[in-house]
C-alpha cells in the first residue's frame, strides 16, 4: 500500500512524543532532541516506506543513528563557558525552547542521570538508553553502534554500572550525606543564613580550582559564615544543582540542561560539611566517576 503524506503525518504525530523522549535522554537537550526528532520526519517523507510494516521501530531506527550522529559530532564543538551559562537568565528562550518545560522535562528525567550519561561514550549511551529505558531488542540496536549483539549488551551493561555507580561507603552512610547534601541545597536555594551555618562545619574551607580562579573565583575561603554567604548568593537563584554520587560521596553538580559545569566534592564529618572543592577544570571533570544517587 502507497502511504500517502498525511497518513504518515499522522501516523508520525502518535509516535512523536516517544520520539522525543526518546531523544531527550540520548541528547540531554531538549533543543537538540526537537531537532533529531525533524530530521527523523524529514528522513521519512524523503523516504519510499512502501514496504515498512514497522514504521515505529523505522523511526526509531532513523531517530537512534541522528542522536549518534549528534553525540559523535560534539566532541569538535567548543566548551560551553560557565561564567556564560550562569549569567543566562532562567526565563531566557533559546531556539524558541521554554527552559521552564526543559527543567521539568529534566526534572522527570532526573538531572543526575542526565549528567552521569553525559559522561558516557555515544555507543555505551545509545545501548543503556534503548535497551534499559525503551526496551528495544540488543540485536536490533547492534548494527547502529556497529557491535555484535552480544558487545552491544556488554556496551550496555558496562553503562548501567556506571551509572549505578560502585558505592565506596555504606549505604546508611551515603543515605545520611545525601540528609546533609539536601539540607544544605534547601538552606541556599531559600536564603536561609541560619539553617546553613547549623549544616556547615566552623572551621569549613571552600576551595577552588585554577579554572575557577582565572575566571574571577576566589581561590579559597574560610569560616561559616564566608561560605554561607557565597553558597547563598549562588545557589539561591541555580534551579539545577542537584546532587550526584561523585567517587562513591555523594557531591553537588551545576548542569543546566544537564551539561555538567561546574561540581562541588564535599567532605561530611560528624554531620557537617567540611570541605567544598569547587571543580571546573573540564579535563578534570571528565576523569570524575559520577553516578545517579540513592532516592
Amino acid at each position: 500500500m502507497i502511504k500517502t503524506q498525511n497518513w504518515l503525518a499522522a501516523q508520525f504525530e502518535v509516535e512523536r512524543p516517544r520520539l522525543r523522549a526518546m531523544a531527550y535522554r540520548m541528547l540531554g537537550s531538549l533543543a537538540e532532541a526537537e531537532d533529531a526528532v525533524q530530521e527523523t520526519w524529514l528522513h521519512l517523507i524523503r523516504a519510499d516506506t512502501s514496504n515498512v510494516s514497522n514504521l515505529g521501530g523505522w523511526l526509531t531506527t532513523v531517530l537512534a543513528r541522528i542522536c549518534l550522529n549528534m553525540l559523535h559530532a560534539r566532541k569538535s564543538r567548543r566548551e560551553e563557558s560557565l561564567e556564560a551559562s550562569l549569567s543566562l537568565p532562567v526565563t531566557d528562550h533559546e531556539g524558541g525552547i521554554d527552559p521552564e518545560e526543559e527543567a521539568e522535562l529534566a526534572d522527570g528525567v532526573g538531572l543526575a542521570l542526565l549528567v552521569v550519561l553525559d559522561t558516557l561514550a555515544p555507543a555505551e549511551r545509545l545501548a543503556f538508553v534503548l535497551h534499559d529505558v525503551f526496551a528495544v531488542p540488543f540485536d536490533e540496536i547492534a548494527p547502529l553502534v556497529e557491535r555484535s549483539p552480544m558487545t552491544t549488551r556488554q556496551l550496555a551493561s558496562r553503562a548501567r554500572r556506571r551509572i549505578q555507580g560502585v558505592a565506596m561507603v555504606k549505604d546508611a552512610d551515603l543515605a545520611f550525606q545525601r540528609e546533609v547534601v539536601d539540607a544544605f541545597l534547601t538552606a541556599a536555594r531559600e536564603g536561609s543564613f541560619d539553617a546553613l551555618l547549623t549544616i556547615l562545619d566552623p572551621d569549613i574551607v571552600f576551595r577552588a580550582d585554577h579554572v575557577a580562579v582565572s575566571r574571577g573565583a576566589v581561590r579559597e575561603v574560610c569560616g561559616a559564615q564566608a561560605v554561607a554567604r557565597g553558597a547563598r548568593q549562588i545557589l539561591e537563584r541555580i534551579p539545577f544543582a542537584q546532587p550526584v554520587l561523585v567517587d562513591g560521596a555523594v557531591g553537588i553538580v551545576i548542569a543546566p540542561r544537564g551539561r555538567l559545569l561546574l561540581l562541588l566534592r564535599l567532605t561530611i564529618r560528624d554531620g557537617k560539611i567540611a570541605t567544598i572543592d569547587a571543580i571546573t577544570d573540564p579535563e578534570h571533570l571528565r576523569q570524575l566517576h559520577l553516578a545517579v544517587p540513592p532516592s
